[in-house]
Order: C-alpha cells, then sequence, then structure tokens
C-alpha cells in the first residue's frame, strides 16, 4: 500500500502478554474467555466497606519478583508492574531478543488511562499526615503516566520510539494504533505495545461512583458485568495489562516468527459532545469503524466480529449498537459481537490491551469468546452478541473497539494472515 508518496509496510502480531482478572498469562486468558470464567468478586485490595461499589476484577496471584527484581518492584506504581511483566511475556511468546544489534529498532508504546493513582492517594496520606519530608524521592517517577513504557523499554532494552497514549478508556487501542503506524512507516522494526491499568483504589471508586458510573450489585459480583443486558447497571473495575508484539512482516519472516493476525487498519476519532457521555446515535463510534475500515481496504462485509467496547452502562451499549449498524448497514446483523468486558471487568486504559489480544487469538483461532450474564437482551441491543458460550466460527476478519471519557473513539482491525 501507498499513501502521501510512502510505501506502507505490512505489520503482523508476533507475541501476545497478559496479566487479567482472570488468568496472568495469554493462555490462561484466552482460556478463561472461551469457557466464560467470572474475574469479578469483592474487593480485597482496600476496604471498600464505606463504597457504594464494593466489587472489581482484581488481578489475582500476581507475583511481580517472576519478571523483576524486588528493588525494582518497589520502585514502580502496580500499573507498570502489570506493563513490564506482560511486555516480557510477549517478548518471550514472540521469542524476540533484543540485542545491542537491534535495539535501536524496537519501540515501546504503552497507554494508560490514570496511571499511578494508588501511589500517588499513599503519598497524599503521608504528606499530609507525617509531613512532607517523609514522601519517597520515588513518588513522582512512580505515579506519572509515561512511566509503563519507560520502565518497560529500561527492562527489555528497547532503544527506539517510545510514547504512552493517554486517552482514558482508549488509551490501549491508541497506543497499539499509533504502533502500528509507526511500523508501516519504517520508524521501527518492530513495537512492544498495549495498555495497563491499577486504579482499583479507593479515589478512583469515590469519583467514578459519584458519577453514577459502577455497579453497585454488589451482593451477586459474579452477575454484576451484564453488557447489552437489560438489566446492566453501571461497570465493573477491572485492572491489569494486555501487550502486544507488533513487527513488519519482512522482519518477521526473515527470523522465522509465529505470526498470529496481521493489524490492517486504525480508525479514530473524537465524539466532541460531552466529557464522559457517548454522542447519541453513536456517530463518532461508527466512524471509528468506517475509518479502520478504510484504512484496511474493507468493507462490511468482510468483518466476522467484533470485540465491542460493551461496558455494562445503560448509554454505552445502546449506543455502541446504534453505531455498529449505522457503521456496517444491514450486515451488522450477520457479525458475531461479544463484550470479554463481562468476564474481566474494565480495565479503563488497559482494556484495549487485553481486548486485542482476544480479538487477535479468535482471528488465528476461528473461536469467538461469549458475553456472558448476557439474561435478558435489552430490546434496544439486538445484535448477536454471542450469549454466554463460546462459539466456532470463521473469523476472517476483526474490529476491537475502545471508546473513552473526552469522546474519544478507537477502532482497530485485524486480519488473517495470508
Amino acid at each position: 500500500m501507498t499513501t502521501l508518496g510512502i510505501e506502507l509496510k505490512r505489520v503482523v502480531i508476533t507475541g501476545l502478554g497478559a496479566i487479567t482478572p482472570i488468568g496472568n498469562t495469554q493462555t490462561e486468558y484466552w482460556d478463561g474467555l472461551l469457557r466464560g470464567q467470572n474475574g469479578i468478586d469483592r474487593i480485597t485490595l482496600f476496604d471498600a466497606s464505606r463504597h457504594d461499589c464494593r466489587i472489581a476484577g482484581e488481578v489475582k496471584g500476581f507475583d511481580p519478583h517472576a519478571y523483576m527484581e524486588r528493588k525494582d518492584a518497589k520502585r514502580m506504581d502496580r500499573f507498570a508492574q502489570f506493563a513490564v511483566a506482560a511486555s516480557k511475556q510477549a517478548l518471550a511468546d514472540a521469542k524476540f531478543v533484543i540485542n545491542d544489534l537491534n535495539a535501536e529498532q524496537v519501540g515501546t508504546l504503552i497507554g494508560t488511562g490514570i496511571g499511578g493513582l494508588k501511589v500517588m492517594e499513599d503519598q497524599q496520606e503521608i504528606c499530609l499526615t507525617r509531613g512532607p519530608d517523609r514522601c519517597s524521592p520515588f513518588t513522582v517517577p512512580m505515579m506519572i503516566a509515561n512511566m509503563a513504557a519507560g520502565l518497560t523499554a529500561i527492562h527489555i532494552g528497547a532503544k527506539g520510539p517510545n510514547s504512552c497514549t493517554v486517552t482514558a478508556c482508549a488509551a490501549g487501542s491508541n497506543a497499539i494504533g499509533d504502533a502500528f503506524r509507526l511500523l508501516q512507516r519504517g520508524y521501527a522494526q518492530a513495537m512492544v505495545c498495549g495498555g495497563t491499568e491499577a486504579a482499583i483504589t479507593p479515589l478512583a471508586f469515590a469519583g467514578f461512583a459519584s458519577a453514577k458510573a459502577l455497579s453497585t450489585r454488589n451482593d451477586d459480583p459474579a452477575h454484576a458485568c451484564r453488557p447489552f443486558d437489560r438489566d446492566r447497571d453501571g461497570f465493573v473495575m477491572g485492572e491489569g495489562a494486555g501487550i502486544l508484539v507488533l513487527e513488519e512482516l519482512e522482519h518477521a519472516l526473515s527470523r522465522g516468527a509465529h505470526i498470529y493476525a496481521e493489524i490492517v487498519g486504525y480508525g479514530m476519532t473524537c465524539d466532541a459532545y460531552h466529557i464522559t457521555s457517548p454522542v447519541p446515535g453513536g456517530e463518532g463510534a461508527a466512524r471509528a469503524m468506517q475509518l479502520a475500515m478504510k484504512d484496511a481496504g474493507l468493507v462490511p462485509e468482510d468483518i466476522s466480529y467484533i470485540n465491542a467496547h460493551g461496558t455494562s452502562t445503560p448509554a454505552n451499549d445502546s449506543t455502541e449498537t446504534a453505531a455498529i449498524k449505522k457503521a456496517l448497514g444491514d450486515h451488522a446483523y450477520n457479525v458475531a459481537i461479544s463484550s470479554t468486558k463481562s468476564m474481566t471487568g474494565h480495565l479503563l486504559g488497559g482494556s484495549g490491551g487485553i481486548e486485542a489480544v482476544a480479538t487477535i487469538m479468535a482471528v488465528e483461532g476461528d473461536r469467538v469468546p461469549p458475553t456472558i450474564n448476557l439474561e435478558h437482551p435489552d430490546e434496544a441491543c439486538d445484535l448477536d452478541y454471542i450469549a454466554n458460550h463460546s462459539r466456532e466460527q470463521p473469523v476472517e476478519v476483526a474490529l476491537s473497539n475502545s471508546f473513552g471519557f473526552g469522546g474519544h473513539n478507537v477502532t482497530l482491525a485485524f486480519r488473517k494472515y495470508r
């Protein structure tokens, strides 16, 4: 493909890493999705007894010391630990070794919605109760959002392009899309990219609850996240990271890499409407899908599966349904759609990362994960949401949607590698 006189390179996915509420490797995560495993339970990371929402999709059994020295782990917020761990997993999966010969051609681009909120809250408490001189000298580098990308590059030795997207719940998908663009244009040969988040903290829950965004189904956490269901009452927070290794195709072929799929399209728009609510009718989200398809040279009939943003909030799910219809026309009724947030909760800036992993696995394996807890479909949500059980079907092309506060809309398009 040529654009603006530049011969664009093909880009493929060769490595996957995942730290999630239903598994701390890509394999565990994917197996959990296909089983319809629920990762949501009562909060253990802090005392939530005074909060309206007391449930979340926490990462369980994560040991940062399996990926880094104890000294390094102590100097990282949890969101950065997740990113480093998932990145090392992805590189190992890709059998990609970074060394002095290729380090300058390997970049890192990792998005997050919030960054080191836990460190910020803890250090603010120390500052107020014990005095400013008792704050950690690592306070700022532990809390700033770019440190997931920065620390990952330090730990893997990647000296190429390095950046961080902070576009709320679209951040992980923006990071993957931006990395795709860099590789297309020859700025690197490989990119480690995705999203991470660890915002299960008192302040985050207080803020989202005050905005009436969270589910309060505290007595039934297993059924709290129910995208596209009539009885949905808000999203459930999750945490974790999803990381991809993207490579320029010829580079991947030259080293005999396993190729999961090809990334072929990236669409990005803004609603320019409201700080939290999507524009009625889903015009901005529809344009993101249309732009991703145009970028990839696709038509609606090419799309087999959509990993929906599907947050389980009343506004998002009906608006996304309308957007899919607007983008795909009559073909919308023929497309398999699921929200894997029903199992993991909403990872905010990390969601685009783990959902890209799920979408890529669907393309490679011709299996699509379900939307669990879909018991009473909303009349406004009348598409094929793969209710409660995974499905085997051909998946030639798939889209992954991510939409964020501020009106950010991102769609990524993945195709089976030929």
